[in-house]
């Protein structure tokens, strides 16, 4: 028997509703996991609402979800060398990887001022135009003006000026190969004051 017009509506949005209240179900489960997670061994490194703890260590507040779930599969993985992530990472599923990445990019960071504003200014001049002598591109072509980067590239904007000074010359050295090749090739030109200058005007982005 064909149900009248109104009834197949009603049936459907009933279905809807059902799908939604189940997704949604899913996504509280997954945060309760992540925090869970996040609760019993991240916080140690990374900080309760991840701030992290020292320069060695990422904040990961605002970071992309998919990012974050990147580098822990590469972590787990080898491709990106790491003996505490290794460890740390080892259990994790690909889900409990993207429900952290979620649970960290909700969280956000006030606003720092630069430790050093004249060392900043010079990072703000190569990020936003590179440098033309020596080939070192606009790094905002990339991650974007205001440091957030996308959903593939990593938000760089209130990072630790430390931390992203570290990665920097990882990659000018090529101890670190699990992200982009372009990285090798734009850290290898620039100059260790370059570097650090970049990441004293990130951190205060």
């Amino acid at each position: 028997m064909k149900l009248p017009t109104p009834t197949r509506l009603l049936l459907a949005v009933a279905a809807a509703s059902a799908l939604l209240g189940s997704g949604s179900a899913w996504a509280q489960a997954d945060e309760a996991r992540a925090k869970k997670i996040a609760g019993g061994s991240c916080f140690l490194c990374h900080g309760a609402n991840g701030e992290s703890t020292s320069e060695v260590f990422p904040r990961l507040a605002g970071q992309h979800a998919g990012y974050i779930a990147r580098q822990l599969e590469a972590f787990k993985s080898g491709q990106r060398k790491s003996t505490a992530m290794a460890d740390m990472v080892a259990r994790l599923t690909p889900d409990e990887m993207l429900a952290l990445g979620a649970y960290y990019e909700k969280m956000s960071l006030p606003r720092e001022e630069a430790k050093d504003p004249q060392l900043a200014a010079m990072g703000r001049y190569v990020y936003h135009n590179g440098n033309k002598f020596s080939g070192v591109p606009a790094c905002a072509a990339c991650h974007g003006s205001a440091g957030e980067g996308t959903a593939t590239l990593p938000r760089l904007a209130t990072q630790f000026s430390g931390y992203l000074h570290n990665q920097l010359k990882s990659f000018g050295k090529r101890e670190r190969t699990n992200d982009n090749a372009v990285m090798h090739a734009v850290a290898d030109k620039m100059t260790e004051l370059e570097m650090a200058a970049v990441a004293e005007y990130l951190s205060s982005k």
